[in-house]
C-alpha cells in the first residue's frame, strides 16, 4: 500500500527543482519517508539558525480559525483556498503555512493549535489512522477514517480531486493506441517499457498489482525518480512508453500527458480533504469546506500547481481566482 506521507514532503523539493506536482502525497516508500523527515528535519534547524519565524510559534486568538499547511505548494495554495472560502463566509481566519512534513503538523491539528489543514485521504488513513487498513475506493478510505480517526479529529466531504498515482502515457502514445483506461494497455503491454521510482518494482500496487487487477505484464522495467524530472524526460523522449506520475504533475499540461484512469482501483483513493479539529467545527465551516470539495476536481487542482509552480502565482491570488471562477467568491 503506497504511503503518501513523505511525498508531501519531498515535493516541496521537486516541485522546485523540476516544477513537478507531487504533492504529496503519492506513492512512496519508507526510505523516502525517513528521507521526508531529515529534510523536515533540516528545514527546520535552517530556518531557526536564520530567525525565521516558527508557523507554529504563535497561538490564534480566542475564536479564530486556524488553516495550516505541509511544506509543499499544492497543500499551500489549498490551505489559502479553504482560509478564503472561510474568511468570505464571516469566520474569523488566520493562516500557518508550511508548517512542515505531516510528522510535523498533525500532532499540531491533533490538540488543536491548528483547526484546519487540507490532507489526502489515503495517506491520512494508512500512516496516522490505521496502517494495516487495504481499504481503496473513496468511500472505502473515508468511512474507515470516521472509524478509525482519533476522537478530537473529523473530515469533511472528500474532492473529486486527487493527487495519486497514475499509469501515465503521451498524449500521442493514447491517441496511437486509443487508450483512455489502464485496462486498454492490455493488448500492448508487452511492448512497452515501463518507468518508474525503483520501487514501483515490488509495492503491492506497482507492477504486481497492474498484472494482478488488469493482468498486464511490461516489456521491461526502468527504475526512475519519484513523478520528477528523469521520469518525465524519459517518457517524453519514448524511452518509457508509459510511467507512474502523479495526477496533478504540472507538466502534465506542459508536456501533454495522459494520466490512464484506474477502474479497478489499483491505486488507492487520495482525495483532497478537510481534516478538522473537531471541538472548533462549526455548521458554517462545514457548510463552507463541503461546498469548496465539491468544486474541486482533479483538473482544476493541476491547474492551481500550474498557476503556483510553474506560473510562480501568488498562492492567494491563484486561490482567490479559482474561489471567483467557481462562483465561490
Amino acid at each position: 500500500m503506497p504511503i503518501r506521507t513523505v511525498v508531501t514532503a519531498g515535493i516541496a523539493t521537486v516541485s522546485v527543482a523540476a516544477l513537478a506536482a507531487v504533492t504529496a502525497c503519492s506513492s512512496s516508500s519508507s526510505t523516502s519517508s525517513s528521507s521526508a523527515s531529515t529534510a523536515a528535519s533540516a528545514a527546520s534547524s535552517t530556518a531557526t539558525a536564520s530567525g525565521a519565524a516558527n508557523p507554529l510559534s504563535s497561538g490564534a486568538a480566542s475564536g479564530t480559525v486556524v488553516v495550516g499547511s505541509a511544506n509543499f505548494p499544492e497543500n499551500e495554495v489549498l490551505a489559502e483556498v479553504y482560509a478564503l472560502a472561510l474568511k468570505g463566509a464571516g469566520v474569523n481566519v488566520t493562516t500557518k503555512l508550511n508548517i512542515g512534513a505531516r510528522e510535523v503538523y498533525y500532532p499540531q491539528i491533533e490538540k488543536g493549535a491548528i483547526t484546519i489543514i487540507p490532507e489526502y485521504n489515503g495517506t491520512l488513513l494508512t500512516v496516522e489512522a490505521d496502517p494495516t487498513s487495504t481499504a481503496k475506493t473513496t468511500a472505502d478510505v473515508d468511512a474507515a477514517l470516521a472509524a478509525d480517526l482519533p476522537s478530537t479529529l473529523t473530515v469533511l466531504a472528500p474532492a473529486p480531486a486527487q493527487d495519486s498515482d497514475s499509469v501515465t502515457v503521451t498524449q500521442a502514445t493514447a491517441a496511437k493506441y486509443h487508450l483512455t483506461s489502464i485496462a486498454d494497455l492490455a493488448p500492448y503491454a508487452k511492448d512497452f517499457v515501463f518507468g518508474a521510482p525503483p520501487e514501483f518494482k515490488t509495492r503491492s500496487d506497482g507492477l504486481a498489482g497492474l498484472k494482478a487487477n488488469y493482468g498486464l505484464t511490461f516489456k521491461s522495467f526502468d527504475p526512475l525518480d519519484e513523478s520528477g524530472p528523469i521520469t518525465l524526460a524519459a517518457l517524453t523522449s519514448g524511452k518509457v512508453q508509459a510511467a507512474d506520475v502523479f495526477t496533478t504533475t504540472p507538466q502534465i499540461i506542459s508536456d501533454k500527458l495522459v494520466s490512464l484512469t484506474d477502474p479497478k482501483f489499483n491505486f488507492a483513493a487520495q482525495n483532497v480533504i478537510p481534516l478538522v479539529y473537531k471541538p472548533d467545527l462549526t455548521p458554517t465551516i462545514t457548510a463552507t469546506l463541503n461546498a469548496v470539495s465539491a468544486k474541486l476536481t482533479t483538473a482544476a487542482l493541476l491547474q492551481l500547481d500550474v498557476d503556483v509552480i510553474t506560473d510562480k502565482q501568488d498562492y492567494t491570488t491563484a486561490a482567490q481566482n479559482w474561489l471567483t471562477s467557481v462562483g465561490l467568491s
